[in-house]
Formats: structure tokens, sequence, C-alpha cells
């Protein structure tokens, strides 16, 4: 839990009673939580946006999204679940999935693939949503950058865009270019070293951590290319939907942020995917509930390649 927005060492472990599920609403006990950069922003409150509903102070105490686990009670009206199902899902809204117990809305939750661990399962809904959405332009041929590619979402990005022909560029520090290549990429950009923005031009940019200025961005992006912010500052973001579409839309080319589509229906499509083999899940490491802090310093610190996760 957390009151105040801050380093991890503002979270604490307590003890709170067992929720009890509301109408349309479902009472999951966690076997995986799976982290995103949400949750780091969540915590610190950077950028701005991450204190939507809670300006000073968190509105939500317990952290944890990308959950998966056993269904254990069902609130008024829940007809697609049984007590005892396995389930996961993207509880962005009402987060919680720190804990041993998270209440999640029906409409977020799917049944698990038997194929699939707790934990391999807890590591798709919002970074594969991220993937398959940022990359559904690719083909094959075209130029894809990935920034920001040695984490969760890269880590399926990466793959899935070379499952649709093109030649993917990744960029990340410098201890995850070998971890990127594994994954597929045909090359690979240490950005302490070199600028991407000037290593070519590429036909899709997918951005996962935009701090860039808007007009390096349409450098680096090819006539008729698609450039597609998943995050970053609000700054850089107010420019890429003002300034930054307006000249790279004189130029024959697109800026803009990828509204992520939720719910099963995005993330269900990559899971097949990975029951099948054709897409890998890369998991870093596993942390114990009580290592919550440890795990969002971890992943906060820019150092995890692929996944992290929270095993209650």
């Amino acid at each position: 839990m957390y009151d105040r927005y801050g380093r991890p060492d503002v979270l604490r472990l307590d003890d709170l009673p067992v929720p009890a599920p509301g109408p349309g609403e479902v009472l999951v006990e966690v076997a995986a939580t799976s982290l995103n950069l949400s949750d780091w922003e969540a915590l610190t409150g950077s950028p701005a946006y991450a204190r939507f509903g809670g300006l000073r102070r968190p509105r939500r105490h317990v952290l944890g999204s990308d959950i998966a686990g056993v269904v254990h009670a069902l609130g008024a009206g829940v007809t697609r679940f049984a007590p005892g199902d396995e389930v996961y899902g993207d509880n962005l809204q009402h987060k919680g999935g720190f804990a041993q117990f998270a209440i999640a809305p029906e409409s977020v939750l799917a049944i698990k693939p038997p194929e699939l661990s707790f934990a391999q399962a807890s590591t798709i809904p919002q970074a594969g949503a991220i993937a398959l959405q940022g990359t559904a332009r690719a083909e094959p041929g075209a130029r894809v950058l990935i920034n920001g590619a040695g984490g969760g979402s890269g880590s399926f990005a990466i793959p899935v865009a070379k499952a649709a022909g093109a030649h993917v560029t990744a960029v990340d520090n410098a201890g995850k270019l070998e971890f990127m290549r594994t994954l597929g990429a045909d090359a690979v950009i240490d950005y302490r070293a070199e600028d991407f923005t000037r290593a070519g031009h590429y036909d899709l940019i997918l951005d996962l951590v935009a701090h860039r200025s808007v007009f390096a961005y349409r450098r680096a992006l090819a006539p008729g290319g698609r450039y597609l912010a998943v995050g970053g500052n609000v700054r850089t973001l107010l420019r890429l939907l003002t300034v930054g579409a307006l000249a790279a839309r004189l130029t024959g080319r697109h800026m803009g942020v990828l509204a992520v589509q939720q719910g099963p229906s995005a993330f269900e499509p990559l899971a097949a995917r990975c029951v099948t083999g054709e897409i890998g899940i890369r998991i870093d490491r596993s942390f114990a509930l009580g290592e919550t802090a440890a795990a969002l310093a971890y992943v906060g610190a820019g150092r995890a390649l692929g996944k992290v996760v929270v095993e209650p």
C-alpha cells in the first residue's frame, strides 16, 4: 500500500479485510501480477497524468493492474465466470493486484489459457495490447523502430513486428542490446551512444518512452511514415498532439499518441500466439509480495529485460 506519491520506499505491507465484489465485479485470488510502466508512474505521480483522480494523494492505495488468478467470489449480475475459474486481465482502472485478493470488473477479465502459467498470463494484457496495436501497421519490408524496446511491451512488440515481415530496429540502454537481438531485432541502438532520430528513416516508430523533440521524431520518419507514442512526459505528448501533428501532416507524415484499446479482445489474440509458441514470453525476475518495492525499483531503474512479476 501507499498513501503518498514517491519512490518505492513509500510502500508498506499491511493487512486489509478481504474485499467484497459489488455488482458486475469479480473477486480474484491473485496468483501473479506483472509490472508495467503505468505502475511506476502511478507510484511516483509522474508524469502529471498519472495523478488522474488523485492530484495531491493517490486515490487507490494498492497498485498492480495486470493480474492472473482464480475467481474466488462473484458480485451480483456476473454471468461469464464461476468460482474456481482461472482468469487474467488488465485491471488498470481499479488496480489492486499487489495483494492476495483483488476486485476487478467482469468486463476486463478473460479465461486464462491452460497452457500458460499464471505468471506468463499476467505478462500479456497491458503490454500485449500495446504491442499489437502499436505495430498494427507493420508489414513485409517496412522499416520499424521501437524505442524503449527492452522492457515489457517491447519484448512483445519486437517479435510481433518481425512476424509481420518488418525490419526492426530496437532502441534501449546498452545493457539490453543483446536481449533485444534475442527477441529478433535486426538492428539495435544504445540511445546513450547514438541519436536514433539521425540513424535512418522509418515507416513506423513505436515510442514507449517519448521525451524527445517532436521535430527530431519527424526527422526520423520516412515520407508517409507514422510515429506513435505510448508514454512520456506531458509536455512531449501535448506537443505531439498539436505542433507535431500539424508539422507532420504538412510533410506527408503522421504523428500522434496511441490510444490503447483495453479489454480481452485487445490481448487475447496475443495470448493465442503465445500458446502456439509463435510469440515468446520473457520473464526477467519474479518477486514475492513483500518484495514489491524492490520489484518496482528494478523496473523504475530501467533494468528489466522483458517482464517482471510479483507472485503473492
